[in-house]
């Protein structure tokens, strides 16, 4: 039997820009119910966006307006944003820049 060789999908970080394997970013999703939350195994229904596993790319696409542009909403409040940057925070130290398998 034949495996063909499969591309890896690749996103782009709304932080810095950089193109990388979808598997090595963070996904950042609207609900429905357009609730704000990091989905881990990007699976959660919503509109998403990426971000590179870096502080300095989520401090980037916070400050710029660049999340809510790509998610379609309104700037998150100070409380969103923190919570948000804690998550995240946690997501990386917990997997060491390893996001998804």
């Amino acid at each position: 039997m034949i495996v063909a060789n499969r591309r890896k999908p690749l996103r782009r970080c709304i932080g810095c820009g950089q193109r990388k394997e979808k598997a090595a970013m963070i996904r950042i999703v609207r609900t429905p119910e357009g609730i704000l939350e990091v989905d881990d195994r990007g699976k959660k229904p919503g509109r998403g966006c990426y971000v590179c596993p870096d502080p300095d790319c989520l401090a980037g696409a916070l400050s710029k307006g660049k999340l809510s542009r790509a998610l379609r909403m309104e700037d998150p409040d100070e409380d969103t944003r923190d919570d948000l940057r804690e998550k995240i925070d946690d997501l990386i130290d917990n997997n060491a820049g390893e996001v998804r398998r």
